[in-house]
């Protein structure tokens, strides 16, 4: 396997992880938690998801042969409150997350320095890929972090929870068990 081979593959983890760590955090929620705005200035969890969205389908639909800022994308509406039921957000982000592992999962190894544009500025493939990679775990440590803060105490921890480092980091040396 070469480089460029693992390269896609590790890129789909990645993007496979942290859909994952959102869709564990907004579990958590119940249906009022997830379109809530903590305060004027800030966007509610539901709002995210929308922006997610719009930029995911934006960005991967054709993603070899057109730019990724679609003409057709809103990207301002994407900050209002459009989706409204629990489950078309769930609709929503599913549809988007979809469009980017199709657009992944039709990429070629050897393609991965061809030339794509977003906005009319040239990017490598791998360059647009690590833009993406840089842009959704930063929106999806957003969701985890509004979750932790309307859940409060009941929030179950996604990762290490505090006080608990050596106990895990021993599970992992005793073959991976947590």
């Amino acid at each position: 396997m070469n480089i460029n081979e693992q390269y896609l593959i590790s890129i789909k983890k990645r993007f496979q992880d942290y859909k994952s760590l959102g869709e564990k955090a907004m579990e958590q929620l119940d249906y009022d938690l997830l379109f809530r705005t903590p305060n004027p200035g800030s966007n509610s969890i539901a709002i995210i998801v929308q922006h997610l969205f719009g930029n995911m389908m934006s960005r991967w639909t054709n993603f070899l042969t057109e730019d990724g800022e679609k003409e057709w994308r809103d990207r301002d509406g994407e900050f209002e409150e459009d989706i409204i039921e629990k489950e078309e957000l769930k609709v929503k982000w599913n549809e988007g997350w979809d469009c980017l592992f199709n657009a992944l999962d039709s990429l070629k190894p050897d393609q991965l320095m061809n030339i794509v544009k977003i906005r009319g500025e040239e990017h490598t493939v791998m360059d647009a890929i690590n833009r993406q990679l840089a842009h959704y775990p930063y929106h999806v440590g957003q969701i985890v972090y509004a979750a932790k803060l309307l859940k409060g105490e009941g929030f179950k921890s996604l990762s290490i929870p505090k006080g608990k480092s050596k106990e895990f980091n021993a599970g992992m040396m005793d073959g991976g068990k947590k």
